[in-house]
């Protein structure tokens, strides 16, 4: 399993990653949600190698990856990325995020444009939830562990239709949930509550897709609205999806994500 040292000095970690297809075609990094790892984009991967350098990665606290001291922040979850383009030897990528990870993608596409070919934004909002929600929830699994989080999450990321059909799927995602680090998911509420790029985003130059999920609760068609019409040029999709919309409409988020990077 290969990892990068990312950070510096006492904030240096080992950062899990993995890479499908050939190096020498386009790469294409795709980075997780909240308390899910690089495994949630299995299907993406295996679907788009092909045709890209498909580059996953578990953001820092998160699967394999180590967390760190202090609390989080969204830059320093940008410069991971960017130290994992520089140990691979990466100019310029494409970069998909789903939810977190879209935060992560439009603060990499401000701070850093140069290494942005293309951005799929999935699932995401410049500003997500209020800082004294993420906050709450840092204390409580910090306090509880992670029990009290995951017990609601299949309502939080998935339609009842789709959790109904789909148990095992969703068994997994819960259960890899319950076994995720306190303290790195709790470092990730803390870079979520301090992320507000509201301010920033029309700054963004590299052409963007926003991907929404009609009945996403927490990441609304709205949000996604308010972002398309402050970064120049953005188009929008709407899945018939919640949250995790890449894998309850793995195949059409697949397809659109596909049809964009190729345009």
């Amino acid at each position: 399993m290969p990892f990068a040292v990312v950070g510096a000095g006492a904030d240096a970690i080992n950062l899990h990653y993995r890479s499908d297809g050939d190096p020498a075609l386009p790469c294409l990094i795709l980075s997780n949600s909240l308390g899910t790892a690089l495994s949630m984009w299995d299907a993406q991967a295996d679907a788009l190698s092909d045709r890209f350098h498909v580059l996953r990665y578990d953001t820092r606290g998160h699967g394999l990856s180590e967390t760190g001291p202090g609390p989080g922040d969204i830059a320093r979850l940008g410069r991971d990325v960017l130290a994992l383009l520089d140990h691979l030897g990466i100019a310029r990528a494409a970069f998909c995020g789903i939810s977190m990870g879209g935060l992560v993608g439009q603060w990499l596409a401000v701070h850093a444009p140069q290494r942005i070919e293309r951005l799929v934004l999935a699932n995401t909002a410049a500003s997500i939830g209020s800082p004294a929600a993420w906050q709450a929830r840092a204390a409580l699994v910090r306090a509880d562990g992670m029990d009290a989080v995951a017990d609601g999450a299949a309502a939080r990321w998935f339609t009842p239709e789709f959790a109904a059909r789909e148990t095992g799927v969703v068994a997994r995602l819960v259960h890899g949930l319950r076994d995720q680090s306190p303290e790195g998911y709790a470092a990730c509420c803390d870079a979520l509550a301090g992320a507000d790029l509201r301010g920033d985003v029309a700054s963004i130059t590299a052409p963007t897709l926003v991907i929404a999920g009609e009945f996403d609760p927490v990441t609304t068609v709205a949000d996604a609205a308010w972002l398309a019409g402050r970064i120049g040029g953005a188009s929008t999709v709407t899945l018939a999806a919640s949250h995790i919309s890449n894998i309850e409409a793995g195949d059409r988020f697949t397809d659109t994500v596909r049809r964009f990077l190729c345009a």
